[in-house]
C-alpha cells in the first residue's frame, strides 16, 4: 500500500513543479527571444533495504526548445533579430558573458549599447559605444554604422560590429535569469556566419495553445494523484477495520 503513497506522494509533488514551469513559459509568450523551458517525469528507486519495491518520480529537467520564433517586423533601428541559430553576447554585473536571443536594445546615458534589463551588449572589440545625434544601422553581419542627424549618407561611420556567437546547443545553460551561459564559463568564440536583420525582432517560441492543453492535462494529473493518496487511505482504514474484527 505504501508503494502507491510513495508514487502518487512524488508525484502530485512534481506535477506542481511542472505547472510552475508551464506556468513560467506562459508568461513569457510575449517576451522576446524566450525559449521555452521543457520538463518530464522519470522513476527513481528509493534507496535502501528494505525499500527495494518503492520508486520515486522525480520532475527531470530535458532542457531547452531551441527552435526559433517568428519575426516580426519593427522598423526600429536598434532591434535585431538573429537570423537562424546564434546569440548575441552581452556582459554580466560580474564580467562574464551570457547569450541572449532578445535583440530590442537600447542606448545608456553614456552611449553604451545595452539589453532592456540594462546589461552591456558586446562587440568582438568588448562593449559597444554609440557616438550621440547619430542614427545607427546594423548590416546583415553584425556590423554596426552611424551617421551623423542631418549629414550625408557618406558620412558612415564604422562603430564596430556585434558579438555572435553560436556553440552548441547541449553546453549551454540557462540561469535563474533566462539568460544562458556555457557550461564551462569559457566564453564562445565568435561566429562569422551568424546573420542577423535590423529593424525586426523575433519573438517567444512559446506555443501558446500547447501550453494551455499541458496546463489542463497536468491539473487533471495532479487530480488523479490526490484521488490515489485518498484511495490508499481509503483501504488502510478498511484494512484497519477488518483486522481489529478478526
Amino acid at each position: 500500500m505504501d508503494r502507491m503513497i510513495y508514487t502518487a506522494m512524488t508525484g502530485a509533488k512534481h506535477v506542481l513543479e511542472q505547472q510552475a514551469t508551464n506556468t513560467n513559459n506562459l508568461a513569457n509568450a510575449t517576451t522576446t527571444g524566450f525559449r521555452a523551458q521543457l520538463d518530464s517525469f522519470r522513476a527513481v528507486p528509493v534507496i535502501g533495504a528494505e525499500l527495494p519495491t518503492r520508486a520515486f518520480v522525480v520532475d527531470a529537467t530535458v532542457g531547452t526548445d531551441f527552435s526559433t520564433g517568428s519575426v516580426q517586423m519593427t522598423g526600429r533601428e536598434l532591434d535585431v533579430a538573429i537570423q537562424g541559430k546564434g546569440w548575441f553576447a552581452i556582459e554580466l554585473g560580474d564580467g562574464s558573458e551570457a547569450y541572449t536571443r532578445a535583440g530590442n536594445f537600447k542606448v545608456s546615458e553614456t552611449g553604451v549599447l545595452q539589453t532592456q534589463r540594462g546589461l552591456n551588449v558586446l562587440g568582438e572589440g568588448g562593449t559597444i559605444t554609440l557616438p550621440p545625434d547619430t542614427s545607427v544601422t546594423i548590416a546583415k553581419d553584425g556590423t554596426i554604422s552611424a551617421v551623423p542627424n542631418g549629414n550625408q549618407v557618406n558620412n558612415v561611420q564604422v562603430i564596430g560590429r556585434l558579438k555572435l556567437v553560436n556553440p552548441e546547443e547541449n553546453s549551454l545553460t540557462r540561469g535563474d535569469d533566462g539568460l544562458f551561459r556555457t557550461k564551462g564559463g569559457v566564453p564562445a568564440d565568435a561566429d562569422p556566419t551568424v546573420s542577423v536583420a535590423g529593424g525586426t525582432l523575433e519573438n517567444s517560441n512559446v506555443n501558446v495553445v500547447e501550453s494551455m492543453v499541458t496546463m489542463i492535462n497536468l491539473a487533471r494529473s495532479f487530480e488523479m494523484q490526490m484521488k490515489l493518496i485518498q484511495n490508499a487511505e481509503n483501504n488502510e482504514t478498511k484494512a484497519a477495520q477488518i483486522l481489529s474484527l478478526s
